[in-house]
């Protein structure tokens, strides 16, 4: 059986840096130059650098807020899909197979133009619509009734 290999600490006990250096070389974070983002814009500057280019200075701005219009935009595939939902509410009437919806009483203030339509809609009250959803309500033999400009 062979001898273990002593422990190269073992070695230098009693030394005064025991491997690592100068004397502070094992204490704290002395060697690797502070920790985290220590010295980022000295020493450690081209490291960072590297790491990310865009870390100092601004880009962009933020829009305030107080210029965003907080539109409700709903779907006709989802207006459509919820006609008969509407007539047992009571938001919305039908006469024949035609589904009469106020759009302004349910707070809707522009329609997009996603999904199917399988039901004749006459949409009143509309403040906005895509091109795309006048033609699918349109195309199937509904009405669109927009404010004039």
């Amino acid at each position: 059986m062979h001898k273990r290999k002593p422990k190269k600490i073992n070695k230098l006990r009693g030394r005064r840096a025991a491997g690592y250096g100068f004397s502070a070389g094992h204490r704290a974070s002395g060697q690797r130059g502070g920790k985290g983002m220590a010295g980022s814009k000295k020493h450690h500057y081209i490291k960072i650098m590297q790491e990310n280019p865009r870390y100092f200075g601004k880009w962009g701005f933020k829009r305030p807020q107080k210029l965003l219009d907080n539109l409700v935009v709903l779907n006709i595939g989802e207006i459509d899909e919820a006609a008969d939902r509407l007539v047992e509410k009571g938001a919305a009437k039908m006469t024949g197979k035609r589904y009469n919806i106020d759009v302004s009483k349910l707070g809707i203030d522009r329609i997009l133009g996603s999904g199917k339509v399988t039901r004749k809609l006459n949409l009143t009250g509309v403040k906005s619509i895509t091109v795309r959803a006048r033609e699918k309500v349109t195309g199937i033999g509904g009405t669109v009734d927009l404010p004039e400009k």
